[in-house]
């Protein structure tokens, strides 16, 4: 419903537009996405490492440097630690469409040995990397010379036994599985599951549940898509497993709703255990509410006790044990409100905004516009606006609270809103699991803050 509403808006604003020979070729050169646009951040589960993904297929994983000896209080800094292409562009030629490179979602697997493991997707193929260290390398066969080409069995006298030597250090990427073939319509969601044995992909109409081990075959766990698409009503958005009970996940959809379902009640989870929606104001109805009222993201809290939504101009906080509304509603634009016709007609109110909990889930930061980005303290009330960009990103400064003024007298240190730079958005952000370190993504920038050390 909302791709159709999508769509038709493009038609009708594209209607007389038509532009031939060289011109027109500039002209979608222009609208051709940047390929290094970051598309995805994430943490691993102990924060040393942070992977990016882009939407040239890429993902770039940094590492935090140990604490040097001289400052001993010094938090290390992030720098480079691999870099590998995870997707090609494709093409499926028996339904004429190109499968975009653009990696969706990275998901991180627990540690258990010196490599590390991570999930990447993009709208049809879901990737199992394996990131290793080699520092050693062999040398002294007795079939291959010192540049691996063969020997003659018959000039070969002597058997040496083959040495390790110490060698540079080379950070590895190596394709582990590839779980492919399961998705008529593009992934949007990819999480793993507290067993570590499972994981899940949602499209738009489906869920599947994955083996790590099994890649010629999954278990569809939802199913929406209608025997007559033309009462398609909704679409999965974004779905997500419980931390701890790996029996129970969410999944979150088009028309501003959650559903909580336990794989335990059956194989196909049509029928949801908690249903979670908030009555719409009568009041606050207009063109825009369904469009509006969609969830972008869908995150558990780290106790797993509540589930946190965003939609196009609020976060809200779920309550398990709660389904008729949320406890908490945080405004984060509403000054937008007024501008939701000019963001429908340059498809700004499409824009699907990520959330994310700190380690402790007292605190909640999203993105916005104008590379602004948004916290709000639960225990507190309080909410503060900051900006990431090269002007204010110097090593050790500060950032400055910003504030957007809606009317009347604008003070020094305020910004309109009808200055607001819309192409300059934060759509995916990350928190380190366990301290005040965040990872903020804005266009093809990446910007990693924390807190003041005194």
């Amino acid at each position: 419903m909302e791709r159709r509403k999508r769509e038709k808006g493009k038609e009708r604003r594209k209607k007389g537009k038509k532009t031939g020979g060289r011109a027109g070729r500039e002209e979608e050169t222009k609208r051709k996405p940047r390929a290094d646009i970051i598309s995805t951040v994430e943490f691993n589960h102990t924060g040393e490492l942070l992977a990016t993904g882009d939407k040239g297929g890429r993902v770039v994983i940094f590492q935090r440097e140990q604490e040097s000896k001289n400052q001993v209080h010094r938090r290390g800094e992030y720098n480079v630690y691999s870099t590998f292409q995870s997707h090609e562009p494709e093409f499926d030629y028996l339904k004429s469409l190109e499968i975009e490179e653009k990696i969706n979602k990275i998901r991180w697997l627990p540690q258990q040995n010196a490599a590390y493991f991570l999930l990447s997707t993009n709208d049809k193929t879901v990737k199992l990397w394996k990131v290793s260290e080699r520092d050693k390398r062999p040398e002294g066969y007795n079939l291959k010379d010192e540049e691996g080409r063969l020997r003659d069995p018959a000039t070969i006298t002597t058997l040496r036994v083959p040495v390790l030597r110490p060698m540079d250090l080379m950070v590895e990427a190596t394709p582990r599985r590839v779980f492919a073939n399961a998705h008529t319509y593009h992934i949007n969601s990819i999480s793993v599951n507290s067993d570590y044995e499972t994981y899940m992909s949602a499209d738009d109409l489906r869920i599947n549940l994955w083996n790590f081990e099994i890649t010629n075959q999954s278990f569809n766990i939802v199913d929406i898509k209608p025997a007559n698409m033309e009462e398609l009503t909704e679409v999965i958005t974004a779905a997500e497993f419980h931390p701890h009970h790996c029996n129970t996940f969410v999944y979150s959809s088009s028309k501003g709703t959650i559903r909580l379902c336990d794989m335990r009640a059956s194989a196909l989870c049509d029928r949801h255990t908690k249903f979670f929606e908030e009555p719409e104001d009568p009041s606050n109805r207009s063109f825009f509410s369904e469009i509006i009222s969609s969830i972008s993201d869908v995150k558990f809290s780290h106790s797993g006790r509540y589930i946190m939504t965003r939609d196009y101009l609020t976060v809200k906080v779920w309550d398990l044990n709660m389904e008729n509304r949320p406890i908490e509603t945080y405004q984060v634009h509403d000054y937008l409100r007024s501008k939701l016709c000019s963001l429908y007609e340059n498809d700004c109110i499409f824009d699907k905004f990520e959330c994310v909990w700190n380690g402790s889930d007292s605190v909640i930061m999203t993105g916005s516009y104008n590379n602004f980005f948004r916290m709000f303290d639960r225990n507190t009330k309080r909410d503060v606006t900051l900006e990431a960009s090269r002007e204010n990103s110097k090593p050790r400064a500060i950032l400055k609270p910003r504030k957007v003024c809606v009317g009347g007298k604008r003070r020094k240190d305020e910004i309109s809103v009808d200055s607001l730079d819309f192409s300059k958005k934060i759509l995916h952000t990350a928190w380190h699991p366990s301290e005040n370190i965040i990872a903020v993504a804005a266009t093809n920038n990446l910007y990693i803050f924390q807190d003041k050390v005194n």
